[in-house]
């Protein structure tokens, strides 16, 4: 599998749905963004680490550092690495006494674990090329075809909320549409759209 280091260029609020939030990743060595939709509790605890704000008591994400630490467990990068349904999954890589193992997670939870380790975070290339947006789009006026959620950054990006319904709009005004949100760096309306745009393709 052909991955892509990662880091996180943020966290913004979503309009589109209520509690959730949007988790921003860039390519360390590319032009690409990937937005994800994540829940509160999880960007929460991804935003206190980066802040190196420490609560009053471990969140779930310090408890398994604790226990990790406890037991010389070492992660050593996680990985996402699977898009179905427009939903993302993860893989969180862990060494402990020269043992590698993978485990399944949700990328909310296994980013909120990377940060504490201090590990690596990768994306496949296959989901990169599905559902990242590129630069490029921006000036060749190309879109990005889907998109993922995960149940999407700094707080400086506003998503907006388009005055049509995005059912009622043909695939070439969806897609005028993404191209809009992203010249205006509105990547979680940029995310909805590219799931509006995928749907249209698979009823097409």
């Amino acid at each position: 599998m052909d991955k892509l280091r990662v880091d996180i260029l943020g966290l913004s609020t979503s309009p589109h749905t209520n509690g959730a939030y949007a988790l921003i990743l860039y390519e360390v060595e590319g032009k690409r963004k990937l937005p994800i939709i994540i829940g509160g509790f999880e960007a929460q605890a991804i935003a206190l680490k980066l802040e190196n704000i420490k609560p009053p008591r471990p969140f779930t994400h310090d408890l398994f550092k604790n226990i990790a630490d406890t037991f010389n467990l070492r992660v050593t990068e996680v990985v996402i690495d699977e898009l179905h349904n427009e939903t993302f999954y993860a893989k969180v890589v862990c060494e402990m006494d020269g043992e590698v193992r993978e485990i399944d997670a949700r990328p909310s939870d296994a980013i909120a674990i990377a940060v504490r380790f201090e590990a690596p975070i990768y994306v496949s290339e296959e989901i990169m090329s599905e559902a990242g947006i590129r630069e490029e789009q921006q000036a060749s006026g190309e879109s990005g075809e889907e998109a993922g959620g995960e149940e999407q950054g700094s707080p400086e990006l506003e998503a907006t909320v388009s005055s049509a319904s995005p059912q009622s709009l043909t695939l070439d005004e969806l897609q005028r549409k993404l191209e809009d949100a992203i010249n205006n760096e509105e990547y979680e309306e940029a995310a909805r759209l590219r799931d509006e745009i995928s749907r249209h393709k698979d009823h097409s």
